[in-house]
């Protein structure tokens, strides 16, 4: 029988960086090594540094850790412009540099993950290696909208033949591009059952669902300027390269981890894409569904440690 693992049930305490003029929110764990590189834990779609806080207890015995929240996000602040993997580029790059002071292995989750990866790719100074749990981010020759997947989930029409469908999802995108549609979608989404909803959706074990997760990932929505944030999600142009031409550009080690019981990606076909463009990746499929990280982090923190582990002794 396996040994239960017991995590942590608060936070580590944060601090503020100042990001061209923005408050950023941010954590630090563990103590830096001289062989070792930092690593910066990067969160998906709703979620903040809170959603580490399994990861962080459990790789700051090794390495020195940092988890930050994205402008929009968690603790930052959420100031009305566009968002996009850009914008998180070049604030995740800013921080590698001017917070953590060397090269950093990028973990990052879903939305996390497409940031990470248009840093690791564009940035290269800047990161000593990626881990992708779940990343999200087109691909060039597969459709995608603007949303991230987790919408998308709550506004899809159903399905209807080829014609019907496609102008079913025309009217819906275009209902969401009105203000009034955004905010009743905003209230909607940001209340507590719905959010418990979406994550048994997402999680395969649902007895990671805490009241505390649930609370995580509805404190930010209550911040000023949360639906500002939101309804860029629909009226910005998403703001980034497509993966594949970041991959083509990528040069530092990768490792994929991925929670094959996603709804939201399919894992085995994402996995054939990454493989394509950078055959020399490193991979695990793990029984978890969108997070592994916060959903099987027993497995996701040795797995992490080893491959880090392995390439920084290269």
């Amino acid at each position: 029988m396996q040994a239960t693992t017991t995590h942590p049930t608060t936070s580590v305490p944060g601090q503020y960086w100042q990001w061209r003029g923005y408050n950023v929110h941010y954590v630090k764990a563990g103590e830096k090594h001289p062989h070792r590189p930092p690593l910066l834990l990067v969160h998906g779609f709703g979620a903040s540094t809170d959603h580490w806080r399994k990861n962080i207890s459990g790789l700051s015995k090794d390495f020195e850790v940092y988890a930050i929240d994205l402008l929009g996000y968690g603790r930052s602040q959420k100031p009305k412009i566009e968002y996009g993997g850009n914008l998180w580029r070049d604030q995740l790059h800013d921080f590698i540099t001017q917070v953590v002071g060397e090269k950093a292995v990028l973990v990052g989750n879903s939305l996390g993950g497409y940031a990470s990866l248009c840093l690791a790719a564009q940035c290269p100074d800047a990161a000593a290696g990626l881990v992708l749990l779940n990343s999200a981010g087109p691909f060039s020759e597969v459709d995608s909208t603007a949303e991230p997947e987790g919408i998308q989930s709550e506004i899809q029409p159903p399905q209807q033949t080829e014609l019907l469908q496609k102008l079913l999802g025309d009217v819906v995108k275009w209902i969401f591009k009105q203000q009034l549609a955004q905010f009743i979608l905003f209230q909607y989404m940001r209340q507590r059952w719905v959010i418990k909803k979406t994550l048994e959706k997402v999680y395969l074990d649902k007895s990671a669902i805490s009241e505390q997760l649930i609370e995580d990932i509805h404190r930010p929505s209550e911040d000023e300027g949360a639906f500002d944030v939101f309804a860029s999600l629909f009226t910005s142009k998403p703001q980034g390269e497509k993966v594949d031409v970041l991959l083509k550009q990528l040069t530092c080690p990768l490792l994929l981890l991925w929670g094959e019981a996603d709804p939201w990606i399919n894992a085995s076909e994402r996995s054939q894409q990454f493989r394509k463009y950078y055959p020399q990746l490193t991979e695990h499929f793990l029984k978890a569904g969108h997070c592994p990280h916060d959903e099987v982090p027993h497995q996701v923190n040795p797995l992490l440690q080893e491959w880090v582990f392995s390439v920084s002794a290269k």
